[in-house]
């Protein structure tokens, strides 16, 4: 008998606002989004036509034929994406009022009253609920028959084209602490290692001399026997040539215990990233970052650097806590101290919906009127800081452009190697000293303008607010083509507070607080 079942077409977005407001590429942005690779993984590969699209590398989905590609969209992205989700959901309605669309992530969990006027489907579950719904509409037969079998989604690594040199895969999910600020304390989820097979299979698909990154949500482990299996099993993996060089991110108790650090060299541990956030045990304290101060942290770096591993991690200018002054003087000691990296990155503090760092300023009313869902990427001041509002703008402008700040840079650059190089290889000082690109040049070590884009000035002449009710919406929030009427609001931003700073009416469902957070 003919197999007459169609093929249907999937299209998978990881949806992305750029913190500069503009439409671009970051095509060197570490670490890349591969929750549409391990999507990919519950469609049956021979019925499906699965194609992946992620607006980071690729910048904004505006293509107008690849908007009406697919009988299915499956949108994923964080908490500040979630207005872009509705873009392309009306990108692809409009040009096939007949696609399912399926919306997934920290935002549809934290915002699902909210969101079921935008999307036909909306998943309050971890990835494989994806199954249910692709069953639900098309049948169990467009469903991986590895998936339903195992239980395991095997990611289409190969259909990620924004991988190139560094595989990701992963090898437990959530995290066993409950930072204040994280959207995993606010969903409440238990950490889960993974059978260890899944991982061993995951890598060796990725064929010989692989350099991977584990995107764990917190590679290390309270299961003490899983990590030392897991060890060993990557260690036979790199002695085997399937595993090269790996990288990972971890919190600060991986540090208590050196042998972990022995057992991740003989593995082939080519860098790690800790949350760091601050070198201020108070500040420390106040996001319940307990495991940060048990061990004093330039010890723990360190530790690291000396045992022949990169050390990454960023740094959390907190106005709501500190000062202008402590902020600036913690800044100094950072520049000032060559036996620590300088930072990969540094953000404003994100009150991330449902967090216990969300309801706390709720509740101290903390938050800023008229603000957008999307003013929470970090880059934007939503929260009422302690000092001037106006001398907070001035210096997170000094910072963000470096005034005064790039010759010090290159002096820590000197003086990191020189305190480093008996430790280090060339390829982990190199590494190392990366992140001095990072936060010295941003724009030539991750910035590319899509083709055809016209901005309004140079990227260094463009002035920001940093304050979240004045900052302008970015281009994208106007069609890139004409859109079906019934889908217009959709490009209407998420209103997150009001003009008194109260959560706004139509996300009071979602958000109000419970009695304990």
């Amino acid at each position: 008998m003919i197999n007459r079942l169609p093929k249907k077409r999937i299209l998978i977005v990881n949806c992305y606002f750029d913190p500069l407001r503009l439409p671009v590429q970051r095509k060197l942005k570490f670490p890349p989004s591969m929750t549409p690779a391990y999507l990919a993984g519950i469609f049956s590969s021979r019925r499906c036509n699965i194609r992946l699209y992620d607006e980071v590398y690729s910048g904004p989905l505006e293509d107008e034929s690849l908007a009406a590609f697919p009988d299915m969209l499956v949108l994923t992205g964080l908490n500040v994406a979630l207005d872009r989700m509705r873009h392309v959901t009306a990108y692809v309605k409009t040009k096939n009022p007949k696609a399912i669309v399926v919306a997934g992530g920290p935002a549809i969990r934290a915002l699902y009253h909210y969101s079921r006027q935008f999307f036909d489907h909306c998943c309050l579950g971890d990835l494989e609920q994806l199954a249910e719904v692709v069953e639900y509409e098309f049948g169990l037969d467009y469903v991986s028959a590895h998936f339903l079998e195992h239980g395991w989604i095997m990611p289409r690594f190969e259909l990620a084209y924004w991988t190139k040199l560094i595989s990701h895969v992963e090898s437990s999910r959530y995290c066993y602490f409950h930072c204040s600020f994280c959207a995993l304390t606010a969903e409440k989820r238990n950490y889960r290692p993974y059978d260890l097979e899944y991982v061993r299979r995951q890598i060796t698909a990725l064929g010989p001399n692989a350099l991977i990154n584990f995107i764990d949500n917190n590679f290390c482990s309270n299961n003490h026997a899983f990590m030392l299996k897991r060890f060993d099993m990557m260690k036979e993996l790199h002695a085997q040539g399937y595993l090269r060089k790996w990288s990972a991110e971890v919190t600060c108790d991986f540090f208590y215990d050196e042998n972990n650090l022995a057992l991740a060299v003989e593995s082939g541990c080519g860098g790690l990233f800790c949350g760091i956030e601050s070198f201020d045990d108070q500040t420390l304290a106040s996001y319940r970052k307990q495991q940060n101060y048990h061990m004093p942290q330039i010890e723990l770096i360190q530790r690291c650097l000396k045992a022949d591993i990169p050390f990454h991690y960023g740094l959390v200018f907190d106005f709501t806590r500190r000062s202008i002054d402590q902020l600036a003087a913690e800044w100094r000691f950072i520049l000032s101290t060559p036996e620590i990296p300088l930072p990969s990155f540094i953000t404003l503090p994100i009150p991330l919906l449902k967090t216990p760092l969300f309801y706390e300023s709720l509740k101290n009313r903390r938050f800023l009127p008229n603000l957008r869902l999307r003013d929470l990427d970090g880059s934007t001041i939503t929260l009422k800081p302690r000092d001037n509002l106006a001398h907070i703008v001035a210096f997170m402008d000094k910072v963000k452009n470096l005034w005064g700040y790039k010759l010090k840079i290159l002096q820590h650059m000197n003086q990191f190697y020189r305190h480093y190089k008996k430790y280090l290889s060339m390829g982990s000082m190199a590494i190392s000293q990366y992140s001095a690109l990072l936060i010295g040049a941003p724009g030539w070590s991750t910035l590319q303008i899509p083709a055809g884009k016209v901005l309004p000035a140079p990227l260094g002449q463009r002035q920001r607010t940093f304050i979240g009710s004045q900052a302008r919406l970015d281009s994208v929030y106007q069609p890139a083509f004409a859109i079906n009427a019934n889908y217009r609001h959709y490009f209407q931003p998420t209103l997150l507070t009001d003009s008194d700073g109260n959560i706004c009416e139509a996300l009071q469902p979602d958000l109000t607080p419970a009695e304990k957070h």
